[in-house]
C-alpha cells in the first residue's frame, strides 16, 4: 500500500510541472517595523482577484499559488495594526516576491494597543488563533513571559480546558478537557516527543523550560493531516525560528525556596542572525535552571472492617529534600537555496537531573484490638526508611533521576510549479529515564502499640509511645538501577495544489504519507543486601526530624533515620560487610520490550463556498503493527519464560469542519472529528506475574483495543481590534473501548483457563485469587463547555485605567463511563472517567505601559476521580486546588528589564482523598517560591 501511495505522489508531482504557462506565484514574509520580528497568522488578501487569500505561517511567510499574470493590490490585515496595502506585479511562470513590513508610520493603531512587548505577543497569538481552520488556543512566548511559569506544564495550565497534575510542586501531566495524559499528544515543531516514563505514553511537561519555546499551540480538534492519537487534544511546542536579523538576549535570575531555605538559580541565552547574504539563518538557545527545595507529606490507606469501623491500615510521614536541575539547548537553521526551495534543521536537547532524599516513617500492617464490637487500640509495624543514592559526583548521596529528551529534524519546502508545492520532514527523537545506584535502608520495630486520632480525618494521626532507636532493627537494604528508553524515527511527505469546485472561490487539496517507527524498553535491576553484623538504628549515624516547621502540622514527628551520607557511603560490594543477591521480584515482571510501527496516509480538501463560509473535509488511515515481549514470572522470583505477541490493526478516521465569519471579527466554528488513543505500553506487555504467597495474579493484556472517539465541537469567537477575544464553545466526545484497570478477588481456575488457555494454571482447585489487568470498557461520554475572555480595558476613562487588562476562562466537563466491573465482577454505575475535572478556572489582572508591567494570576481546578479502585471505598480522588501567582517587571533601559516573580503564594498542597473528601490519602506541601532577575534584549 505504501509503495502505491508513493508512486501516486510521484506522478502528481511530475504532472503538475507542466501547468505553469499562464500563471505565477506570489510569496513573501511579513515582519514588524519596530522589532523586525516575523508576524504569523496575518490575513493576506489579493484584491480584485475573486476570493483569493492566504495566512502567513509560523515564521511570517505566505504564498499564493496559481495566480494569473497581472497587477494586483496586496492587502495585509493584522489585529493591532491598520490594514496595509501595496501593489504587486505577477509574471507568468515566476515567483514574485512581495515582503510586507507592518507598523510603519501611520499604520499602527493607538498607543494603548501596541505599547508593550507582551501586547505584541498577544496580538501574534490571537491572529494565529483567529485564522486557524481548526479549534485552537495559541500562547506566544511573550504571553508565557507574562506569567511566572518556569516550565511548559505551568504555562499550559492557563489555557482553557487544561488542568495539570503536579510532581514536587511543578506541573507535569497534562489533562485536556477531562481526558487523561495518555489520551493526548505532545509534539515539538510538529514532531512527536517520546515518553521518558517506564509504563505509559505521558510526556513530562516539567522537563522543558518555558523560555525555550516560542509558541504553544493547543489543537482541540484535529484535521486529517495530523496524527490521529490525540482524543483530548494535541499540544504543539514551537521552538524559536531563525530571526530576520541579529538578535541577542539573556536572562539571569536568583530565587528563594522557603520550605528548605535554599537559593535557586536561572540563566538563559539566545543568539541569532542571518549569513551568506541572508540565505542562511541560525538561532541558538541555552537555558539553565537549578531549584533546591523539597516537600512535606503525609500519606494514608483507609480500610473498613466487617463491623463497619473505618480506620487506617497504613500511615506515613514523609520529608523530601529535592534538587532539580534543568538544562536545555536548541539550535534552528534554515537555508534558502532560491525563492522556491528552502530547507530547515532543528535540534533540541533537554536534560534534567532530579536528586531526591526521602525520609519516611511508616505505620504498617495496622491491626485493631477489639473489645467486643468496639476497637480499643491498634498494633502496627513501625518502619524508618531513608531513600538516597551512592556517594559520587552524580548521585551526591541522593536518588538521581536523570531524564533526557532530544528531538532532531530536517525539513524541506519546495515550490514545484505555479500549481504545486511539496514539503517533507525526517525526524528522530529519543527519551530516557536513568536511575543509577538508587539506595534504600530501612529499620523496623514490630508489634508496637499505637493510637489513631481520627477526630480530623483530613489530618489523621498515628501516635506511638516507648520507641527507641535500639528497638529498630535493620529490615531492608537495597540498591537498584532503573533504565527506560524510548525512541521514534519518523518521516512524512505532503503535497498541496489548488482544487476548487466553485468558480472564483479558494479550494485546495492536500495529501501525504506518514511513518513512525517506535521502540520502547524498560530494563530494571535490583539487589538486596544483608549486613554480616546485625545493625540497629542506634548504631548508625542518624538524622532526626521533630516536626517543627513541618507543613501538615508539627504533630507529625517523623523521628530518627539513618543519614543520607551514611547510606551513600556504604561499601555494599564488600563481601566481608554485606551479603548481596539479586531480587527478581522487584524487576522481572516490570521489564519489557515494545516495537510499534505506524503507517498513515491522508487526504484533506479545503473549500470556500463564499467569502464567509469555508469547509475542511478529510480522511486519514492509520495502520499499527506491534511486537511486544514480556516475562512470565512464578511467585515474583522465577522467570518461567518470555512471552512474545504481535498484532496489527487499521483505523479509518474521517473528519469534517466548517468555519463561518459572521463579520470579519465574529467567527463560528463547528467540527466532527475522529481520533484514537493507543493503550499504554506496559498495559500491552504480555507479562504474567503469579504471586502465590499473596494469592495474586497481575497480567498485561496484548489484546487491548485502541480507544476510538467521535468528537463534536462548536465554538463562537469575537476578536477585538484592541487585542482581545471573547469566546464560548461546547464539546462532546464519545469514547469506545476506553481502558481501565480490572480487578477480581474471586478469580479461579476456570477464569485463568479462559483468559490464558496456553499457559500453566497456577491457581489451586477450589481457591480464589485476586487478579488485576487492564481491560476495555464499553464507552465513555464526555461533554462540556468553555468560555474565555482576554481584553485590554482601553474603553475605561483615564490613561491609568486604560492600561489594565484581564484574562479569564472557565471550563465545565462532565463524563459517564459504562462497562466497568468491581472486584466481584458486578458493573459499576454512574462512574466518571478518571481525570475529568468538572470545573476549571483561570483569571488574571494585569497593568502595563511602555516601561512597567504587573500581573496577578489565579488558577483553580475542582476535585475529580483520579484512579478507580476495586469499589467506591477504594476510589482515589485528586482534590481541588487554587494557585495564586504574581509577577512584575520594569524596563530600566531600552534593552534591560528587571523582573520579580512569586509562585504558589497560597501554599496550595497536593491532596488526594480516598472514597470521600474527608479521608485524606495524600497531603503534600511545597510552599511559595520567589525569583528576582534581569533580562537583556539587544
Amino acid at each position: 500500500m505504501m509503495k502505491k501511495l508513493l508512486f501516486l505522489l510521484f506522478l502528481l508531482c511530475c504532472s503538475f510541472k507542466a501547468f505553469a504557462q499562464k500563471t505565477g506565484v506570489i510569496s513573501g514574509k511579513i515582519t514588524d517595523a519596530q522589532d523586525h520580528i516575523s508576524m504569523p497568522g496575518a490575513t493576506v488578501l489579493l484584491l480584485d482577484s475573486g476570493n483569493k487569500y492566504t495566512i502567513s505561517n509560523q515564521i511570517g511567510d505566505y504564498e499564493f499559488l496559481n495566480v494569473p499574470a497581472g497587477t494586483y493590490q496586496l492587502q495585509v490585515l493584522y489585529i493591532g495594526y491598520q490594514p496595509h496595502t501595496q501593489e504587486v506585479v505577477v509574471e507568468a511562470g515566476k515567483n514574485t516576491l512581495a515582503h510586507v513590513v507592518l507598523g510603519n508610520s501611520g499604520e499602527s493603531l493607538n498607543e494603548i494597543v501596541i505599547s508593550g512587548a507582551a501586547l505584541k505577543g498577544q496580538a501574534r497569538a490571537l491572529n494565529q488563533q483567529k485564522n486557524n481552520r481548526n479549534i485552537t488556543n495559541i500562547i506566544s512566548s511573550d504571553q508565557v513571559g507574562r506569567f511566572p511559569d518556569a516550565n511548559i506544564g505551568d504555562a499550559l495550565k492557563r489555557v482553557p480546558g487544561i488542568t495539570m497534575q503536579n510532581d514536587q510542586g511543578e506541573a507535569r501531566n497534562i489533562i485536556i478537557r477531562g481526558l487523561a495524559p495518555s489520551l493526548n499528544s505532545v509534539t515539538i515543531n510538529g514532531d512527536r516527543i517520546p515518553s521518558a516514563e517506564g509504563d505509559n505514553r505521558n510526556v513530562q511537561m516539567d522537563l522543558i523550560p518555558s523560555d525555550m519555546i516560542s509558541t504553544i499551540e493547543v489543537n482541540k480538534t484535529l484535521t486529517s493531516d495530523m496524527d490521529a492519537d490525540a482524543i483530548g487534544g494535541s499540544v504543539n511546542l514551537i521552538t524559536r525560528a531563525t530571526p530576520n536579523g541579529e538578535r541577542i538576549s539573556a536572562t539571569l535570575a536568583a530565587g528563594y525556596a522557603p520550605i528548605r531555605e535554599k537559593a535557586n538559580y536561572t540563566g538563559g541565552f539566545v543568539y541569532g542572525n542571518r549569513y551568506l547574504q541572508d540565505k542562511l539563518g541560525v538561532v541558538a538557545s541555552l537555558s539553565y535552571n537549578n531549584n533546591d527545595y523539597g516537600s512535606d507529606n503525609i500519606e494514608n490507606v483507609w480500610t473498613k472492617d466487617k463491623l463497619g469501623h473505618t480506620y487506617l491500615e497504613k500511615s506515613e510521614i514523609r520529608k523530601y529534600d529535592v534538587q532539580r536541575v534543568r538544562r536545555s539547548a536548541a539550535i534552528a537553521m534554515d537555508y534558502k537555496f532560491n525563492d522556491n526551495n528552502t530547507i530547515y534543521a532543528n535540534a533540541i536537547y533537554n536534560w534534567r537531573d532530579d536528586r531526591e532524599n526521602r525520609f519516611r516513617t511508616t505505620y504498617d500492617k495496622i491491626e485493631p484490638i477489639y473489645d467486643g464490637e468496639n476497637i480499643s487500640g491498634y498494633t502496627a509495624k513501625v518502619k524508618r526508611e531513608t531513600k538516597g543514592g551512592i556517594d559520587n559526583d552524580r548521585n551526591k548521596n541522593s536518588r538521581l533521576e536523570e531524564q533526557r529528551v532530544q528531538n532532531y529534524s530536517l525539513k524541506g519546502e519546495h515550490l514545484l510549479s505555479a500549481k504545486l508545492d511539496l514539503d517533507w520532514d525526517v525526524n528522530y527523537a529519543k527519551a530516557s529515564e536513568y536511575r543509577p545506584n538508587e539506595r534504600y535502608i530501612g529499620f523496623e520495630q514490630k508489634d508496637v502499640d499505637v493510637i489513631q486520632d481520627l477526630s480530623d480525618m483530613r489530618k489523621p494521626l498515628v501516635i506511638t509511645s516507648g520507641e527507641n532507636a535500639a528497638s529498630f532493627k535493620q529490615a531492608a537494604l537495597s540498591e537498584n538501577t532503573n533504565n527506560t528508553r524510548e525512541s521514534e524515527l519518523g518521516a512524512k511527505i505532503n503535497i498541496r495544489f489548488p482544487f476548487s469546485v466553485i468558480e472564483g472561490q479558494k479550494g485546495r487539496l492536500r495529501t501525504g504519507l506518514r511513518i513512525r517507527l517506535k521502540d520502547k524498553e524498560r530494563d530494571n535491576d535490583f539487589y538486596s543486601y544483608t549486613p554480616i553484623n546485625k545493625i540497629t538504628l542506634a548504631t548508625v549515624p542518624t538524622s532526626y526530624y521533630d516536626g517543627q516547621g513541618f507543613n501538615p502540622g508539627s504533630q507529625y514527628v517523623a523521628g530518627q533515620f539513618a543519614s543520607a551520607e551514611y547510606l551513600g557511603g556504604l561499601d555494599l560490594k564488600n563481601p566481608e560487610l554485606y551479603k548481596g543477591e539479586q531480587d527478581p521480584s522487584e524487576f522481572l515482571a516490570v521489564n519489557y520490550k515494545a516495537k510499534e510501527n505506524i503507517y498513515a496516509a491522508y487526504l484533506r480538501w479545503d473549500q470556500d463556498f463564499d467569502e464567509n463560509l469555508s469547509m475542511i473535509v478529510g480522511a486519514r488511515i492509520e495502520n499499527t503493527q506491534i511486537d511486544y515481549t514480556g516475562n512470565r514470572v512464578l511467585d515474583e522470583e522465577a522467570l518461567e519464560n518470555e512471552i512474545n505477541t504481535t498484532n496489527s490493526y487499521t483505523n479509518i478516521l474521517p473528519s469534517l469542519s466548517f468555519k463561518y465569519s459572521v463579520t470579519p471579527d465574529f467567527i463560528l466554528r463547528t467540527a466532527f472529528t475522529t481520533a484514537l488513543a493507543r493503550p499504554n505500553y506496559y498495559a500491552l506487555a504480555p507479562y504474567v506475574n503469579n504471586i502465590a504467597s499473596d494469592a495474586q495474579i497481575q497480567a498485561g493484556n496484548p489484546e487491548l483495543d485502541a480507544t476510538y472517539a467521535y468528537n463534536f465541537d462548536f465554538m463562537a469567537e469575537n476578536y477585538f481590534e484592541s487585542i482581545g477575544l471573547i469566546s464560548a464553545g461546547v464539546f462532546y466526545k464519545n469514547l469506545n473501548d476506553f481502558i481501565y484497570t480490572y480487578s477480581n478477588n474471586q478469580y479461579n481456575t476456570a477464569n485463568f483457563a479462559s483468559d490464558f488457555p496456553t499457559q500453566a494454571n497456577p491457581i489451586p482447585d477450589g481457591e480464589a485469587w485476586t487478579f488485576t489487568q487492564a481491560r476495555n470498557g464499553k464507552q465513555v461520554n464526555v461533554y462540556g463547555f468553555e468560555v474565555a475572555l482576554q481584553r485590554q480595558l482601553d474603553f475605561l476613562p483615564g490613561e491609568f485605567l486604560k492600561k489594565f487588562g484581564i484574562y479569564a476562562n472557565y471550563t465545565y466537563t462532565k463524563s459517564k463511563a459504562q462497562g466497568i466491573a468491581d472486584e466481584d465482577g458486578n458493573e459499576r454505575n454512574n462512574i466518571t472517567l478518571p481525570g475529568t475535572a468538572p470545573h476549571m478556572f483561570n483569571a488574571s489582572l494585569s497593568w502595563e505601559n511602555s516601561k512597567f508591567s504587573a500581573r496577578a494570576s489565579a488558577n483553580f481546578t475542582s476535585d475529580y476521580l483520579d484512579e478507580l479502585g476495586s469499589d467506591e471505598f477504594q476510589d482515589s480522588y485528586y482534590d481541588k486546588q487554587f494557585f495564586l501567582d504574581f509577577n512584575a517587571s520594569y524596563k530600566i533601559t531600552k534593552n534591560i528589564r528587571v523582573f520579580a516573580e512569586a509562585n504558589n503564594i497560597t501554599n496550595q498542597p497536593l491532596r488526594y482523598y480516598q472514597g470521600v473528601s474527608s479521608k485524606t490519602k495524600q497531603l503534600e506541601y511545597y510552599q511559595a517560591r520567589y525569583n528576582l532577575g534581569l533580562k537583556f534584549d539587544f
